[in-house]
């Protein structure tokens, strides 16, 4: 497939190379500086990265490149959540450089986190020489076989002529059809090899060809299921948001007059603020999101897979719904819940058909009557809205911490999380109306994401202000970034969501395991007296660990200093900032469904099940 054939639903589509009547003339090059001359052509600009052996040769001229910036973390792991974040802030391809054997292998988790998630992400990483591939040679490792898995695709390089056609090829991939990583693998003398170098190479994929355009049968015939529905729900995805969707998604929300909900990565695809949504769906899902999709005879699945998180107990979900189920990736449809209606697609150009279907009905005669949903949906929404109770004891609550900083951030502020509690009540109690102002690790739930991902967004979107809602759990995994930040010049801002738990795992003991707290104590205190850490045991003290890393650090304990802090942190924009929460740990995430039960037992907080009567089974 020619590299200019790009998914005409990308939201940001990557800078193409020249086309084949501008050819550049032969330069006669190492294969390194070819690596490098590719990705400038590529349209890269940021590499996040850490020179090693194998990768070396590609480090010295990477030295004089004026249209690529690298920025050297302090992890490999650092590097390509660092790469994720960019992506996702920027709408490009994310890239992350490492050395071969350990190098490599500490990219696996965001690899596969990018995988999860369909984040396009291309990860080089050197190898040892194509003579020594297989010997078990000094830091070798078959990062191509570890990472076939969670890949798109992946590449081995052992000769130097093929790396411009490779990583046009590893780009298009990574950016087009469903977006994911792809891993190029080059052998250490491939990069040192003489070789000549032209742009654009010939790229020849047979085997890949996206389908992009929705068949218009399959169309009419989800039209034709929303304007006959009662209980119609758009259950919205991430793919809404990579196929750069959100603005067809209002328009045919609107003309439907169907309620909508956004999972966890679907976040800002529809405005959190709208009288359509209905919040978001699944485990600690709103009750009203949980229960329409229960209740609902019709699910309009767009860019979503139906992951266990969001359906529950699969036999028991949604039990009177068809399913039209929209998915540019025809592997994800029918995997988990069998669709009435599949259609292939790119997401933009899937709902655009859809608002001209849906419009021709209507020219028909053939509206929704969704009066008496509505009631319901609106009767839910009033009895069971999201909340939190403040602490008896004076302390900090995180829900309140985490509201406050969503209240008080400027305009346009992007929010990355790591994963636990902190991560469901910053997608609880931050308003998301727009687009790529949400981070997060949803389908792998990778601790550690948050700060290398606002490190990332922040280098791509220098222009905003980027927050990372992390726990003291999550950032003692990947804090050292922080020191990438102050000598980058990237300064982020951090709340620590400090309760000295392992928080998630900590409701899950005091739940189903009789509260007996085994190993989820992060601080040196009472093992389970329900206070939050005291200044003689906080080990390691956060403002001192992040004012050794180069950021300005603030520690809030009392409710009264909350707005005076935060707003404190956003006035400081010329390095890190750090701010170190401490909060109760008794607080609890709600709404929740237990792993493995049916949606129906969905519990609106602790000891509290919602009552729904029996009408609304009709």
């Amino acid at each position: 497939m020619p590299m200019t054939e790009q998914a005409t639903g990308a939201h940001h589509p990557q800078p193409r190379p020249r086309s084949s009547g501008q050819h550049s003339a032969p330069e006669h090059v190492t294969g390194a500086q070819s690596l490098i001359r590719s990705l400038e052509e590529v349209g890269a600009d940021t590499v996040f990265g850490i020179p090693g052996g194998a990768i070396l040769p590609a480090y010295d001229p990477l030295m004089d490149s004026t249209r690529v910036r690298h920025v050297l973390v302090r992890h490999e792991q650092g590097a390509g959540h660092a790469a994720e974040g960019y992506a996702l802030a920027t709408g490009k391809v994310g890239v992350c450089m490492a050395t071969s054997g350990p190098g490599a292998t500490n990219l696996v988790t965001p690899i596969a986190n990018a995988h999860m998630d369909s984040v396009p992400l291309v990860a080089i990483t050197g190898q040892v020489a194509s003579a020594s591939i297989g010997t078990d040679a000094f830091q070798e490792a078959d990062i191509v076989g570890i990472t076939m898995p969670i890949t798109k695709h992946n590449f081995l390089v052992t000769q130097a002529e093929d790396i411009p056609r490779v990583i046009a090829q590893a780009f298009h991939i990574a950016s087009t059809g469903r977006p994911g990583p792809v891993l190029v693998d080059i052998a250490k003398d491939a990069l040192q090899a003489q070789t000549t170098f032209s742009w654009p190479p010939t790229m020849d994929l047979p085997g890949y060809r996206p389908v992009i355009k929705p068949h218009a049968k399959q169309i009419r015939e989800a039209a034709k299921l929303i304007t006959a529905a009662k209980r119609p729900v758009l259950y919205v995805g991430g793919g809404v948001l990579k196929a750069g969707a959100t603005a067809e998604l209002k328009v045919l929300a609107e003309l439907t007059g169907a309620p909508v909900t956004t999972t966890l990565m679907a976040l800002g695809a529809f405005p959190d603020s709208h009288p359509l949504h209905v919040g978001m769906p699944g485990m600690h899902g709103a009750v009203t999101a949980v229960t329409a999709l229960q209740k609902a005879d019709l699910i309009v699945a767009l860019g979503a897979r139906f992951d266990d998180r969001v359906t529950g107990k699969l036999d028991s979900f949604a039990p009177y719904a068809k399913i039209v189920h929209a998915d540019i990736d025809p592997a994800e449809i029918g995997k988990n819940r069998a669709a009435d209606v599949p259609i292939v697609g790119d997401a933009r150009e899937v709902i655009a058909d859809l608002i001209q279907a849906v419009q021709k009905e209507h020219s028909e005669g053939h509206t929704g009557d969704y009066t008496a949903w509505w009631n319901d949906l609106n009767r839910w929404r009033e009895t069971y809205p999201l909340g939190y109770d403040q602490p008896g004891d004076g302390s900090l609550s995180p829900q309140q911490v985490i509201e406050r900083i969503g209240q008080l951030a400027p305009e346009g502020t992007v929010f990355a999380a790591g994963v636990g509690q902190h991560q469901m009540w910053a997608a609880h109690f931050i308003q998301y109306d727009k687009p790529a102002t949400w981070l997060n690790s949803g389908g792998a739930g990778t601790m550690g994401y948050g700060v290398p991902a606002a490190m990332g967004a922040k280098a791509g979107a220098p222009d905003r202000t980027v927050w990372a809602i992390d726990g003291d759990g999550c950032f003692q995994m990947t804090n050292q970034e922080l020191t990438t930040c102050a000598l980058n010049n990237i300064p982020i801002k951090v709340a620590i969501i400090n309760n000295g738990a392992l928080g998630m795992v900590r409701q899950w003991q005091t739940l189903f395991y009789n509260q007996r707290y085994s190993n989820t104590v992060l601080h040196s205190g009472p093992e389970a007296d329900g206070r939050s850490p005291s200044a003689g045991t906080r080990v390691p003290d956060f403002v001192k660990l992040a004012e050794a890393m180069g950021c300005y650090a603030i520690r809030c304990e009392d409710p009264a200093d909350l707005d005076k802090v935060i707003e404190e942190a956003n006035s400081i924009n010329d390095r890190p900032v750090v701010v170190d929460f401490i909060v109760h740990e008794d607080a609890m995430v709600w709404p929740m469904v237990a792993a493995g039960t049916s949606n129906d037992e969905i519990m609106a907080a602790r000891d509290v099940r919602p009552d729904f009567g029996d009408n609304e089974d009709d």
